[in-house]
């Protein structure tokens, strides 16, 4: 049985943390509008700031269905919304010819029903009961291109598909949507429009160390302080990519993993592939700048 809707931010707030997800203030205050008022979500931010997980933290705290439309470019409507089942469409033809039917104003009748209807994510979430709508992720919008974008615009804004052949698909209560992008291009405003808009930035000090006891609660008090503060330093570096709090979790799990209960320059040098993705930004981090860091870190974490 699904769970209601927070009645609150601080609601929201809690929700959020049932399921270890440390979320400011105004990221809850977002969502719970977005919920409350039934309008889209539209979370943008840097990869592996954890904009995804807020879907599926919906969907597990609400006991709700979550449907992923993982975009990519040259995403069309076969994919994202509908499509026809033609080999069956096909062996209806044969039998109702086998059969002597005829009449094609008929047979085009039968054929294009909803029993041949092949939904794709955007149909199957219009069709929660009311009460259960499930949790539409439209993950990394930003691959897909412009006249995707615009087929969303009638889903976004009235809940409804429209299928040339039987005519529309609509939802009896409004699914729960969040639609992500890392901003590898801009979303063109139309799609904001109809959503309410929340940057995801990288968490302060103090939330990432939270985030750390609750996804890594096997390291040491000591060794996530120092692993945090390493990460809030590594963040100002001119990087090309910086790391997420994905990577800060994975780090400080890798580092339990190697028996560390504090940070040392070797072990450092020889993990960087763990938080830094790009070898220009491994090769200017190793060596002498890690020991400083490290040294920096110690420091931080024991002030």
């Amino acid at each position: 049985m699904p769970n209601p809707l927070p009645p609150s931010i601080d609601a929201t707030q809690e929700l959020l943390a049932s399921a270890d997800y440390v979320a400011d203030r105004s990221l809850a205050t977002a969502l719970y509008l977005s919920l409350t008022m039934q309008r889209p979500l539209f979370l943008e931010g840097e990869a592996g700031v954890g904009k995804t997980e807020i879907a599926k933290v919906v969907s597990q705290s609400l006991g709700r269905e979550l449907i992923r439309l993982q975009c990519y470019e040259g995403l069309d409507i076969a994919q994202a919304a509908y499509e026809w089942n033609y080999s069956r469409q096909m062996i209806e033809i044969r039998l109702a010819e086998a059969a002597g039917e005829k009449s094609k104003e008929k047979l085009g009748a039968d054929i294009y029903s909803e029993r041949f209807l092949v939904r794709r994510p955007l149909a199957r979430a219009l069709e929660g009961k009311p009460g259960a709508a499930p949790v539409l992720l439209i993950d990394e919008l930003d691959r897909t291109d412009e006249p995707f974008e615009a087929y969303l615009l009638e889903v976004l804004s009235d809940w409804q598909i429209t299928i040339p052949e039987i005519g529309t698909l609509a939802a009896k209560e409004p699914p729960i949507v969040v639609i992500t992008s890392n901003r590898t291009r801009e979303i063109h405003d139309a799609v904001k429009r109809r959503c309410f808009y929340y940057w995801v930035d990288y968490p302060d000090a103090a939330r990432e160390l939270e985030i750390l006891r609750r996804k890594a609660p096997k390291a040491a008090g000591a060794l996530s302080r120092e692993v945090v503060a390493f990460v809030q330093r590594l963040r100002k570096a001119d990087l090309f990519k910086l790391p997420g709090v994905a990577e800060t979790i994975d780090w400080a799990n890798c580092l339990v993993a190697l028996d560390k209960i504090a940070l040392d320059p070797e072990t450092v040098n020889n993990t960087l592939g763990v938080l830094l993705k790009y070898r220009d930004d491994i090769e200017r981090v190793s060596g002498e700048e890690a020991t400083r860091l490290v040294a920096e870190s110690k420091a931080a974490a024991a002030a």
